[in-house]
């Protein structure tokens, strides 16, 4: 297979369908007219830009329609797709390239000057940006380049790399997954399954193209969809919903607060909603409940990574008989494996734990789905994925009928007074408190107990609450020992592009006091 035909497949089941709406631009394509334009871009790349099959190409944007003209074009030639996080610094986007050494970086027009400042210090071969007035414009290389199928389309196949995504650091420096046309399709057929896609879809694209969102928007550009692009905000979510249709999107836990904290939340016509996928990390079952009551959706929640893409779900059915009484305690899992995927929670030798819910082990996870390796780190590769299974550093138990319940990630355990205490059921149990939008618990150093728990708390929008008042309400869901010791309260947390927050940031500041990170 080659992902880079979906815009023709599509073109050619109905060429005036519309394929893409880009909301911060005010702009409308149809599939036929996204096809031409794929072709000409990947011709422009390999005959004008002389990009040769497994070259890398940077992209640094927001999201927009030429965004996924760059996926599709690449893919369809064998050039690799290499996302930049327009969040990070120029630092950490120099290193970024430097790993992957592009030969084209690709930009739209307010971050030209932050391009032109990389070009300078990292050797690349050739600069696009969106810029019309710019000798080296996008739209003039589409202009004079042809519109007929690439002949180094032929050449592309399942196994050929499509995409360099890189990892949230969450633990770490930045890791690039890379990833095949096969492992994104894969990961497209287990979404397709779990979230039951059909050709009447309008899939709003809530999340950057720079991470995992792109293949979720892909899928449903491959069944004839078309896709809504926006840059996130809760007003203009529902605005966008309500005005074009809009049946299915990713919301994390945040979106959905957020979404649902706007005045008048109860005017918009959401009535097109068919279906919600969070992710992003676990959703506390107050907030799934409150979103289940105000949206006129069923919920679906999904687990993965960056290495992953698509692990777990937890159904639609699920949700509906959580809150129907019917084993609500798997409102706090993340589902079972999904369509094309095996998973197994193990001990460090990678010894099976039983489905007892009690023995905590580490996901490990068997998939199509998986990432080819790291990019350019063997080593780091052959450590993530033995034989076959990829471990992901995710911690958890699993009970008789297969329900993932994500205890931590194996660095954000806390050691407390030799007690092992876990980062997310302290966090469940903050989220109790009716004033509390987000919360990250970490571990701090303490000269009495090794570590104490400090938890970091995001208030609702004119919402207040005391580190007394969260404490105190852990405290009724929790052991005495795993009780937040301290509370900060924060504008908002540090997050990665999947919505994953980064308690590495969180951690450095007072670790780094005890010369140790």
């Amino acid at each position: 297979m080659n992902i880079g035909h979906i815009p023709l497949k599509s073109a050619l089941r109905s060429a005036e369908s519309e394929a893409l709406i880009d909301i911060p631009n005010q702009r409308r394509m149809t599939f036929g007219e996204l096809e031409e334009r794929v072709c000409r871009l990947a011709n422009g790349l390999t005959t004008t830009l002389k990009a040769n099959k497994g070259d890398r190409v940077a992209v640094l944007s927001k999201n927009c329609i030429e965004y996924m003209e760059i996926f599709f074009a690449c893919a369809r030639v064998g050039l690799i797709v290499q996302p930049l996080n327009w969040r990070l610094g120029e630092q950490e986007l120099k290193q970024i390239i430097e790993d992957a050494t592009p030969s084209v970086l690709i930009s739209s027009g307010e971050y030209d000057k932050a391009s032109e400042r990389l070009m300078a210090n990292v050797e690349i071969n050739s600069h696009l940006a969106f810029d019309q007035e710019l000798e080296s414009s996008y739209e003039l290389l589409l202009r004079d380049s042809s519109p007929i199928e690439p002949e180094a389309s032929k050449h592309v196949g399942d196994q050929d790399p499509v995409m360099i995504l890189y990892t949230g650091g969450t633990t770490g420096r930045s890791k690039g997954a890379l990833h095949s046309h096969k492992s994104v399709y894969m990961g497209m057929l287990n979404q397709t399954v779990a979230e039951r896609v059909v050709p009447t879809d309008v899939y709003m694209l809530t999340g950057q193209m720079f991470h995992i969102p792109i293949v979720l928007a892909i899928n449903y550009m491959s069944h004839g969809c078309p896709v809504v692009l926006i840059n996130f905000e809760a007003k203009l979510a529902l605005e966008v919903i309500q005005r074009e249709k809009v049946s299915a999107f990713l919301g994390i836990t945040t979106m959905l607060n957020w979404m649902m904290a706007v005045d008048d939340f109860d005017r918009y016509d959401l009535s097109s909603l068919r279906n919600i996928q969070y992710g992003g990390g676990p959703m506390p079952p107050k907030v799934v409940k409150a979103a289940l009551k105000s949206f006129p959706c069923t919920l679906i929640q999904g687990y993965g990574q960056t290495e992953g893409t698509t692990m777990s779900f937890l159904s639609q059915e699920d949700h509906i008989k959580c809150i129907a009484g019917k084993n609500p305690e798997r409102l706090a899992s993340c589902g079972r494996e999904g369509y094309v995927t095996s998973i197994k929670i193990v001990d460090q030798e990678g010894n099976s734990l039983p489905k007892d819910g009690e023995s905590i082990g580490e996901i490990v996870v068997k998939s199509e789905a998986n990432m080819l390796g790291y990019w350019q780190q063997p080593e780091l590769t052959s450590e993530t994925i033995k034989d076959g299974w990829m471990w992901t550093g995710d911690l958890a138990v699993w009970d008789q009928a297969g329900y993932i319940y994500i205890v931590d990630r194996a660095k954000d355990m806390i050691i407390s007074g030799g007690e092992n205490i876990y980062s997310a059921q302290v966090e469940a149990a903050i989220h109790q408190h009716p004033a509390v939008l987000e919360s990250a618990v970490i571990g701090i150093p303490s000269d009495k107990w090794g570590e104490s728990v400090h938890a970091v708390v995001v208030l609702k929008p004119g919402k207040s609450a005391s580190e007394k008042e969260i404490i105190t309400t852990a405290k009724d869901y929790l052991a005495s020992y795993q009780k937040p010791q301290s509370v900060e309260f924060v504008d908002s947390l540090p997050k990665a592009p999947t919505g994953k927050i980064l308690k590495r940031d969180l951690r450095n500041p007072y670790w780094q006091q005890q010369g140790a990170t």
